[in-house]
Parts: C-alpha cells; structure tokens; sequence
C-alpha cells in the first residue's frame, strides 16, 4: 500500500495550489481525481492580478500557448437597461480557460498523481486515512468541488438543503465569421444582473473563445432564464450567428450561507467543497486557491484547527446570509427599479460592483 504526508481527493486550482505549497514544504503528496487532465471545465473564467501574485505566475510563460486575455474593464447592468462600461488604464484581469489553467497547475505542483482514479472507499485506519484499498495518510484534503465525495462522507451540511447556486454555461470558439459578428469586446466582459436579483448571466469573450452563461440563486426553471437570455442578448445583436444549444451545469455554495465544517479529524475541505465562492459575484477561483494556500499553512504548523480561524480572517466571518444591500434593506417590489438607476451610475458600478464584488481590488494578495 502506497504511502504519503497528504492524499488531495480533487486537481483543480484548490487541491493542486494546497499540494504546490505543500511539496515546498518536502512533504510527500498526492492527488487522486476521477477525471484525467486537462478536463471539460467550462467557466467564465478569470484571474486578477491578486491572484497572479499568489501563485507566482509568469504571464509570458503561460501565455505562450493559453488563453490569456486581458480584461481592461466590465460593462455592468440590470437585464433590459441601461448599462455603465468601466474602464481603466491598467490590466484588471485576466481571461482563462479552466480546461488549461487546471491541468498547468495540477502538471506543476509536483505532487504524485492518481487521475482517472475516483474515491470509492474512505476507511479511518487509527490515526490514519486508507483510500480505495491503495492509498494510506494521516491527513485528507477535500477539494473535489461542490460534489466532493469526502465533503460528502466527512462533512454533512449543518443546515439541509443547502442554499445552492445554479449555473448553466456555453463556452465555444468562434469561427471567422462568428468573430466578426460578435460585438462583445475581448477586454471588456459584461454582466448582467436579473431583474429579480436571484443571479446574473455574462458574455465574456477571452481571445477566440466566447462564454455565454447564468447563474441564479433560485434554480427553478434555470433552463427557461437562460433561454430568455439568449434571446434578449441575440436580440440585442450581441451573440454571432450558430451559438452551440448544448449548455453545461455546475453549482456551487456562496460563502456565508449555511457553512459546510472545514475540518474534522484529520480532514480539511478547501474550495468549493468548503463552499467558499464570493457571495455577491458567486466567484470560486481566488478563493480555491487562497484556501489551498491556507490548508497548507495549517498543515505545516501541525494544527489543522487554524485553518477555520485562518478562513475567517481571510473572508469574513462564515455565519449569516451575505449578499447585495438591497436584498435586506429595500422592499422586494422596487429592488429592480433602484437597482436599475444604481447598476447605470458609473460611481456605483466601479466602486461596489466591479471594484468590490467582482475585482476585489481592495485586498492584497495572500502572501506566500
């Protein structure tokens, strides 16, 4: 039986940033994952400078043969009204594809990979974890997104059922045609918010690819949102001709609402699986990564109880709903109205839509 310091159940960005951190370390990881890399991993996809900083990236590496696209601002509104375009002199974000980003930084973390390998079964062994009959260490790390089979075994929700976000999503490249029919800027991704505030689409354009998605708090009828989207975006002239019928699903929990326990006996669950997405933006990179980095700090000062406290610190403490101000504090009947005049003031939206929720911008890199 196989061996190890740490065994990582999921190679997205939280599980391969946490065994990247650890192998600096000298510990001995590995990561086990049901899919092979690179995998289908469709999302709008985007990373901040925040983001590039933490995980030491070179831009002119990575960009050499993967979609890099800088984002130099956000066009932002209510469905069906008037929108405020952001700009900014500097490069705010970049466009990724997952399918790349994932697999780059899985390839780079060093750690022993298992791929193609799910997690059929979870033994406590005494002190330690013993998975599939095949993989034997003291310490399990969940970062299997939404679905992770050991947030499932080990971490039962406090509150059931959980609070989840819907998402369906198309992301296709453009032919020659398609490119020149599609009016959405490569720098300039937009958002729109719904007029019941459950949730937001977007067309984000990175390079030759176009993502066209929703995502709604409420899931009822997602299908029907996002066929209404479409139509209101193609109506508007800003989709090309041909889009793909096929969309993607996927959901995720915001933080804040109805918290999943980080940690058990010699257990911590990061990214998704911890349920760590941006409430107001429903954003899951930079926190995957940041819990990874962080899971790896508790491990290494052997107290895996600071890992929670080093959570809050980061993000905010993890109890009570959190979201947009006018979902507590305005009636429900003239939210879309207010939120109308206040997403096509310019003030509002750089300075609480993209540069708070979206951006972040505010807060500075987790040092390494």
């Amino acid at each position: 039986m196989e061996r190890c310091d740490v065994l990582i159940v999921g190679g997205g960005p939280a599980g391969s940033t946490c065994a990247w951190q650890l192998r600096r370390s000298g510990l001995r990881v590995v990561v086990m994952d049901a899919k092979r890399f690179p995998r289908d991993k469709v999302c709008a996809g985007w990373i901040t400078p925040q983001i590039v900083e933490s995980l030491e990236l070179d831009l002119s590496d990575y960009a050499k043969d993967r979609v890099l696209q800088p984002f130099r601002g956000f066009e932002v509104s209510l469905l069906g009204g008037r929108s405020s375009r952001v700009l900014y002199p500097e490069v705010v974000s970049y466009g990724i594809r997952r399918c790349e980003l994932d697999a780059f930084l899985l390839r780079r973390c060093e750690a022993e990979l298992r791929l193609g390998e799910p997690l059929r079964a979870l033994v406590r062994d005494g002190a330690e974890w013993v998975v599939n009959d095949a993989v034997r260490a003291p310490i399990l790390i969940g970062a299997g997104g939404h679905f992770c089979p050991v947030a499932r075994a080990l971490a039962p929700p406090i509150h059931a059922p959980e609070p989840v976000v819907a998402a369906q999503e198309i992301e296709f490249e453009l032919d020659h045609a398609q490119s020149r029919a599609c009016s959405v800027s490569p720098e300039i991704p937009e958002l729109f918010f719904e007029r019941d505030l459950r949730g937001y689409a977007w067309l984000v354009r990175k390079g030759s690819m176009l993502n066209v998605g929703i995502g709604r708090q409420d899931p009822h009828d997602l299908s029907g949102h996002a066929r209404a989207f479409l139509a209101s975006v193609t109506a508007l002239g800003k989709l090309p001709p041909r889009v793909p019928v096929k969309r993607h699903g996927h959901a995720y929990l915001l933080y804040g609402q109805t918290p999943r326990p980080l940690d058990g006996d010699g257990f911590l669950l990061v990214g998704d699986a911890a349920g760590l997405a941006w409430p107001q933006s429903g954003e899951g990179i930079r926190p995957a990564i940041e819990s990874g980095i962080l899971a790896a700090r508790a491990i290494a000062s052997k107290d895996l109880t600071s890992y929670e406290r080093a959570i809050e610190a980061r993000f905010g403490p993890r109890s009570g709903t959190r979201g947009p101000a006018w979902s507590a504090l305005v009636p429900e009947r003239v939210r879309p109205w207010l939120a109308e005049k206040l997403l096509a003031r310019q003030a509002f939206a750089r300075r609480v839509v993209v540069d708070g929720w979206f951006l972040h911008r505010e807060q500075a890199p987790l040092p390494i």
